[in-house]
């Protein structure tokens, strides 16, 4: 499923990773965590003039055709004023400026939001989440994003594309054998209810991958809950690792891809919002397109199953 080579350094070794099928590439460097470039979690987020927060949501943000923003449970959902898609959504997730520790309903009411307004259109649908402003996000009140677009964005394409031919020639869907390999190896996190594992090549800090067994965004409505429960132990388990920012995309197909492609989420850890952190994307992640990466996959799966014992 990928091929991989080391150079050896006086510190260490970097590894080189190239997923067989896309030919991304990443390249692993262990020892660059001690450089020590992430720090403590450090809140200072007013919710003065926040457009999310209750006081105010209603009042500046936008509202559908018909009138109406969708609401379901605390998730408020609305156009995006600043789109950089054909068709695109935020949702204001929770009524707290800023939460702790998500619950699996506030989850799961904010991704029912999502798909409420996102399963009429026609084309290639994500669902985002950028967490804190070191992940990206320009409010650091907990939102998600979703995007749709005539044609699918690159990463997706690439599975799109060069699995297409797949099953003709192996008898099955690749994320089908990727699941395989992934169980073979034990890069799979068990005790989750669907199936998660630390993407062998990532394309950020700790990936963690979710394999759905759906390919469009109108079938995720059956698995949304469970979706969501897993989401939070993931979260969860970030945290207790030290991370608080993140991103995560779930990418989804159309019916013509149901034969060759199955919807997915990728999760990545983020550098600490933090003065003292040095960011965690540079040249090689935004000119190379090349990731670099502090933990191997193999060493995440680990931690995840010592988690499991205690």
């Amino acid at each position: 499923m990928f091929t991989s080579f080391k150079t050896e350094h006086a510190g260490g070794f970097i590894e080189y990773r190239t997923e067989e099928l896309t030919g991304l590439r990443t390249r692993i460097c262990p020892e660059r965590l001690k450089r020590g470039i992430g720090g403590a979690y450090v809140p200072a987020y007013s919710n003065e003039g926040c457009p999310f927060c209750p006081d105010h949501i209603e009042e500046v943000t936008p509202v559908f055709p018909d009138g109406k923003r969708i609401c379901v449970g605390e998730s408020i959902t609305f156009p995006n004023l600043y789109p950089f898609a054909a068709y695109h959504v935020v949702t204001s997730i929770t009524h707290e400026h800023t939460v702790s520790r998500f619950t699996p309903r506030q989850i799961a009411d904010a991704l029912r939001g999502q798909v409420v307004a996102l399963e009429k259109q026609t084309g290639y649908v994500s669902i985002n989440w950028n967490y804190l402003p070191s992940a990206g996000a320009s409010l650091p009140h907990p939102h998600l994003q979703g995007l749709c677009d005539k044609a699918p964005d690159t990463l997706p394409a690439r599975y799109l594309s060069a699995g297409a031919g797949y099953p003709g020639l192996h008898g099955k869907k690749y994320f089908e054998h990727v699941r395989e390999y992934e169980e073979q190896n034990k890069r799979d996190l068990p005790g989750t209810r669907m199936f998660w594992y630390a993407n062998p090549v990532p394309v950020g800090e700790r990936e963690i991958r979710c394999l759905l067994p759906l390919t469009t965004i109108q079938e995720f409505r059956r698995v949304l809950e469970v979706f969501a429960d897993d989401l939070v132990t993931i979260l969860g388990f970030y945290q207790d690792l030290g991370t608080s920012a993140f991103n995560m995309a779930i990418f989804f197909g159309t019916d013509e891809d149901r034969d060759h492609f199955s919807a997915f989420c990728s999760l990545i850890s983020r550098i600490n919002p933090n003065p003292l952190s040095t960011s965690d994307t540079a040249f090689m992640e935004r000119l190379h397109l090349e990731p670099v990466i502090l933990t191997l996959p193999e060493d995440l799966a680990d931690t995840w199953r010592e988690s499991l014992k205690n």
